[in-house]
């Protein structure tokens, strides 16, 4: 059974990815308003109603903005540790409030879901793989530094949402206030290209067929840049960054699959009643 993934958005303007089998799905965090997350998973071709939770990696408003309403409409459960809720100031229905905590294995149909904590100037934040019949997809964005634990997850990925949030030196020449350079590169604070490269090009695994660069800066990135020297040394994985804007085509992976999409999405070209993947 495959694994379908696609970053409804990614970026400090909202974070949300969907990662799901032909039966069910999960969101790994909520940042854009619950009316943008339908329209975009409708654009895609994929149905809400095989969404089953929510999980948050963490309380910053880019990944729980639409969280309390999507959530609330749709009667989903929320899997989030107890300091994140408390630090976001969400008012969720206790009832489908699940808490997680460090190395914990959750469970959503045939979905396994694993929780694992990280570097990030957060309350309790964590990172997601989301595994299937032996096939897994890894949710790694919103980390200061690259330790075991992040290490260790990565090599056993098929595919990944990998954050490559800053270029050091557009990000010490650009505009950005001294207090928040530093923030940023604390240790705490996001991934670099070359922090993100490094793992990458030291620990990606001989299977792994798609890498979605993810949470670039608009201010410190380049797009173009930074995925053509992920390229440089991609093999045969399949790399894209993952847009701030819009949407990303929805990817399979399996351990008999290509790197390529099941449906390339064309702004221009979109017709609703075209779109039925599953």
């Amino acid at each position: 059974m495959a694994l379908y993934f696609t970053s409804i958005n990614s970026g400090s303007n909202g974070n949300c990815y969907y990662v799901g089998n032909e039966n069910e799905a999960i969101l790994i965090d909520v940042g854009l308003t619950c009316k943008e997350v339908e329209l975009r998973v409708n654009r895609l071709g994929l149905s809400i109603d095989k969404i089953k939770a929510i999980f948050i990696s963490h309380e910053h408003s880019d990944h729980i903005k639409g969280l309390s309403v999507f959530a609330k409409k749709h009667h989903l459960p929320v899997y989030i540790s107890t300091p994140t809720y408390k630090s976001s100031r969400l008012i969720l229905n206790e009832e489908n409030i699940f808490p997680i905590s460090h190395s914990q294995q959750i469970k959503i149909g045939s979905l396994n879901i694993f929780a694992f904590s990280k570097f990030h100037d957060a309350a309790d934040p964590y990172s997601f793989t989301v595994e299937c019949n032996n096939v897994k997809v890894g949710v790694f964005t919103d980390i200061g530094s690259v330790c075991d634990r992040l290490i260790n997850q990565f090599k056993t990925c098929h595919a990944a949402f990998l954050e490559a949030n800053y270029c050091t030196q557009m990000l010490a020449n650009g505009s950005y206030p001294y207090f928040l350079k530093r923030r940023i590169t604390s240790g705490h604070g996001h991934l670099s290209n070359t922090q993100a490269l490094e793992l990458f090009q030291n620990h990606k695994p001989a299977f792994m067929s798609h890498l979605l660069l993810s949470h670039l800066s608009k201010d410190n990135n380049d797009p173009d840049l930074v995925e053509s020297i992920f390229k440089n040394v991609a093999g045969d994985t399949f790399v894209k960054v993952a847009s701030r804007y819009q949407e990303t085509e929805v990817f399979y992976v399996s351990k008999s699959s290509t790197a390529i999409p099941t449906y390339q999405f064309d702004p221009a070209s979109y017709q609703p009643d075209q779109l039925n993947l599953f």
